[in-house]
């Protein structure tokens, strides 16, 4: 294993403000025998099986979040020592002693197999003080954690299973972990990817059977049902997720109007339909309107339907969206961006569940379950006049917010396995996995356009990607998108080496990013050794003045930091 140095250098003591760090993330300290009682009280209220599931939940995303910190923490390095982050921040934070019996990976490939022993697990030791020996292994936060924090880092998802355990009465426990389709026995260490029936629940059968990973032709009936069983998948395992399918399932079997809140992007029409199938109505029609998309002049023929010579061009009779939902479910997606006069004729039927067609006087009573959605502030929209009260009333019944893609990154892994599994299928390609780069790319954007410029990307990727190979940062980021990555860093050999932004927007070949790079760098005019002193400045300040953390950091080692130091006149 590494030296330690330089995750000890990121935990910080704040006694006189009651705070602990971990870099920027607030930690606490916990006796053992809280720990131990949360368990218990779990186990005894919950049942064995939904303690073991929400507690390897809660691991699942710690590990997602320590993921990016080993990524950030050392970057530059091999894949061992970047990867070594998670063990070792496990055993600093005294959860247990991990010792590695076997790791090979191969992100290119989509190839993980990792194996080791864990000595000493706090988890062991709370269980048996109150269970005694048993049959099952019971370090469900600590699995949770390897999966979550391996499944970031290999940019799929990625599932450890306890083969042996000291509360088996073995003498250490024993991790493995694999992809997920190279497992065949895994159904009880699925359950965290679960927390309801209907989350991942397409994703995971995909990955448990072989036959349908078959490549064929996009168009067959066969590449057809495939893709529609994927557009219908909810995936996700980040606590945000977990919380937004908890509410789901709350509100699924009444009538409540449901309002998802959320930027644009985020996944609130497949919150809707998800809604719609597992609601009482699932058998019953479903309409999904977009309010943007309809003229202000047609929207309430639209709506509610037209009487034949209602006006001109009305030839005949025709339903409108209400009535076609008749005793199922109406989604009115964007919302936010109705006029106020198409606002009080949607109140009233609301309010009355009666609609009148356009050129008709008699009303048809509807029995209809109502989800709005909107990227909007409504709130905000009523202070500011543009959004009627008594409405935003009638719909906010039960909101579901569902945070943007930045915040729930521990989704991002199973995204981006799902969207490769649906793209390569489309376009009958065999793409092997993502780059080391572009799982790293994939983490670090900001995602503006959320979950669905995210299946853009990828779908990008599997078209630009050579068939058998991998998907690489130049594939994904290849213009317009505000993403940036180092332009320069330090080697292992202590030199100033160009690390092209591969997303920088390219006119030519790949091969031509060196070149467009120094042209950048050029063009403004900025020395070599302006440069590295820049970045040698900033990695002994990250680090607090620790010589031994920065070089790490920079991917070097202590003396070659040294040397440059004193050849840039840098005290550290």
């Amino acid at each position: 294993m590494p030296d330690y140095m330089d995750l000890s250098a990121r935990l910080k003591f704040a006694p006189k403000e009651g705070r602990i760090w971990l870099d920027n993330m607030r930690m606490m300290m916990l006796h053992a025998t809280s720990l131990g009682a949360l368990r218990n009280e779990m186990i005894e209220s919950l049942g064995v099986d939904k303690a073991r599931a929400l507690l390897t939940r809660m691991g699942y995303v710690s590990g997602a979040k320590d993921a990016e910190l080993a990524l950030k923490l050392r970057s530059g390095a091999d894949f061992f020592d970047v990867f070594s982050v998670g063990p070792q921040l496990h055993s600093l934070e005294g959860i247990v002693n991990v010792e590695p019996i076997r790791l090979d990976a191969d992100t290119n490939k989509g190839h993980f197999y990792g194996e080791f022993l864990w000595k000493d697990s706090i988890e062991d030791e709370v269980h048996i003080e109150r269970y005694g020996l048993g049959a099952d292994p019971v370090c469900w936060m600590q699995i949770g954690y390897a999966s979550g924090y391996t499944s970031v880092f290999m940019g799929r998802p990625v599932v450890f299973k306890e083969v042996e355990c000291r509360a088996m009465g073995h003498s250490n426990c024993r991790i493995v972990g694999k992809p997920i389709s190279e497992w065949s026995d895994i159904e009880e260490e699925l359950a965290f990817m679960q927390p309801q029936a209907f989350a991942n629940a397409q994703t995971i059968r995909s990955a448990q059977n072989p036959s349908e990973h078959v490549h064929v032709p996009e168009g067959s009936p066969v590449n057809s049902q495939f893709q529609e069983k994927l557009s219908a998948n909810m995936v996700g395992a980040s606590a945000a997720f977990n919380v937004a399918c908890h509410m789901l399932d709350k509100v699924a079997q009444t009538d409540a109007t449901v309002l998802f809140l959320g930027e644009s992007g985020v996944g609130k029409e497949m919150f809707a339909r998800t809604l719609k199938q597992i609601s009482k109505r699932a058998d019953q029609p479903y309409v999904a309107v977009n309010c943007a998309a309809i003229p202000e002049n047609l929207l309430e023929a639209e709506l509610f339907g037209v009487e034949k010579g209602a006006y001109t061009g009305a030839v005949e009779p025709r339903a409108g969206r209400f009535e076609r939902a008749d005793t199922g479910t109406i989604f009115l997606d964007e919302i936010g961006t109705l006029s106020l006069s198409a606002q009080g004729k949607l109140l009233r039927v609301l309010q009355e569940h009666q609609i009148e067609r356009v050129g008709s006087k008699k009303t048809q009573d509807i029995d209809i379950r109502v989800i709005a959605a909107t990227n909007a502030d409504l709130q905000a929209e009523v202070k500011a006049g543009r959004f009627r009260q008594d409405l935003y009333f009638r719909l906010n019944v039960f909101p579901i917010h569902i945070p943007p893609l930045r915040d729930r990154k521990a989704d991002i892994p199973l995204l981006m396995n799902h969207f490769l599994l649906k793209y390569s299928q489309k376009y009958d390609k065999s793409i092997a996995g993502f780059t080391s780069r572009a799982i790293d790319g994939f983490l670090n954007y900001d995602w503006p356009g959320n979950i669905r410029e995210l299946e853009n990307l990828v779908e990008r990727g599997v078209i630009l990607a050579p068939n058998d190979g991998a998907i690489d940062l130049s594939h994904l980021f290849t213009c317009g998108e505000d993403f940036s990555n180092a332009l320069l860093g330090l080697g292992k050999d202590g030199n100033l080496n160009f690390q092209p932004d591969q997303g920088l927007c390219q006119s030519g070949e790949h091969s031509n990013n060196y070149r467009d790079i120094a042209e950048h760098i050029i063009d403004r005019n900025v020395s070599l050794d302006e440069l590295e002193q820049q970045i040698l400045e900033a990695a002994v300040e990250k680090a607090d003045g620790n010589l031994s953390a920065a070089a790490r950091s920079l991917g070097i080692t202590r003396p070659q930091l040294a040397y440059r130091l004193k050849k840039t006149d840098i005290s550290g």
